[in-house]
């Protein structure tokens, strides 16, 4: 079993050099090519990544004119080498192991599954971001999501996208290009729907880096919330508790806070929700030692309104365009 692995990108100069060196670490018979799809880099990513072609005939620049990683995955899927069974998709601000595909394939084989995906930890480097890494890895945070919280391998419904069996990635179709965000989820519902099974590998680490602002951060949380709202439109999905609870939360805070100009008493909600989130912090720099974990209060803030006002407005603007 060989493996086109696709790297989507754009401007990760700082991590494709070292990305593409660890990978073309591993045997020919195991990453038998590298596609990197980018989104038209401004910051030598493009030239790092023709540069590294040049020397390796492994490698390969896949030009992705819209930009959007989903779209760049299914451009690097049309461009492999069919004696390749295997995709691995690699995001480039991530860590792997050394022998990150090499894990994979194992687990793919071994599983007899159709996607393997992996469980994801969260790293920060310092200030805002550790605090950001440490809201993502707890459960008020992620809400505890199998492949964020998940101790033990299982079969899952969704994860971290790593490996796919070329066919069944075919033919479900790739990723849904018009989805801004959460176009992993929305890929899993359909290649569940064929008959395809999902295996949440716990044994492959992979280690991810977060936004290191409030407002790329609240950015992120929005689109992941629209895309949610989008994929359950889409697909007829019962939202589950976690994440029912952020656009609660988004609803009962706003209308507390607009309320409070004639109730006053109505500040009390927006206060237990502070008070609760500070409560958290506090919990997080104990056990870390770290003071900077207090910051994780305002970066919870941010998620949890953040996903629920993106997916209150994707549903209010599905059920416009519905009335029209």
């Amino acid at each position: 079993m060989t493996a086109t692995v696709i790297i989507p990108t754009l401007n990760e100069i700082a991590h494709i050099g070292p990305l593409l060196t660890k990978l073309l670490g591993e045997p020919a018979g195991v990453v038998g090519e590298i596609l990197v799809a980018d989104g038209g880099s401004r910051d030598g990513t493009r030239e790092v990544v023709s540069g590294f072609a040049r020397r390796w005939s492994r490698v390969r620049l896949i030009d992705n004119p819209e930009r959007i990683q989903a779209a760049g995955v299914n451009r690097a899927v049309a461009a492999a080498d069919p004696r390749f069974e295997t995709i691995v998709r690699i995001d480039a601000h991530a860590l792997y192991p050394a022998d990150y595909v090499g894990q994979l394939l194992p687990s793919l084989a071994a599983s007899g599954a159709d996607s393997v995906v992996v469980r994801l930890t969260t790293r920060g480097h310092g200030g805002f971001q550790s605090a950001v890494a440490i809201a993502q890895n707890s459960r008020i945070g992620t809400g505890g999501s199998t492949h964020r919280m998940g101790g033990a391998s299982a079969w899952v419904d969704h994860g971290h996208h790593a490996a796919f069996r070329r066919t069944m990635f075919e033919a479900a179709g790739g990723y849904d290009t018009s989805f801004e965000a959460n176009e992993d989820a929305e890929l899993d519902a359909r290649l569940r729907a064929l008959g395809g099974r999902i295996w949440l590998d716990t044994t492959i680490p992979v280690i991810y880096y977060p936004r290191a602002t409030l407002g790329g951060l609240a950015k992120q949380y929005f689109r992941y919330g629209s895309g949610r709202a989008r994929t359950i439109i889409k697909h007829g999905e019962r939202l589950r508790l976690r994440q029912l609870l952020p656009p609660a939360v988004t609803l009962a805070v706003g209308f507390s806070l607009v309320g409070a100009v004639l109730v006053p008493a109505l500040l009390i909600v927006p206060a237990i929700y502070a008070l609760a989130l500070g409560a958290a912090a506090t919990v997080f720099a104990v056990k870390e030692r770290a003071l900077v974990a207090l910051l994780a209060a305002p970066a919870l803030a941010t998620m949890h309104i953040a996903w629920g006002a993106g997916f209150l407005w994707r549903k209010a603007l599905q059920t416009k365009v519905g009335n029209l």
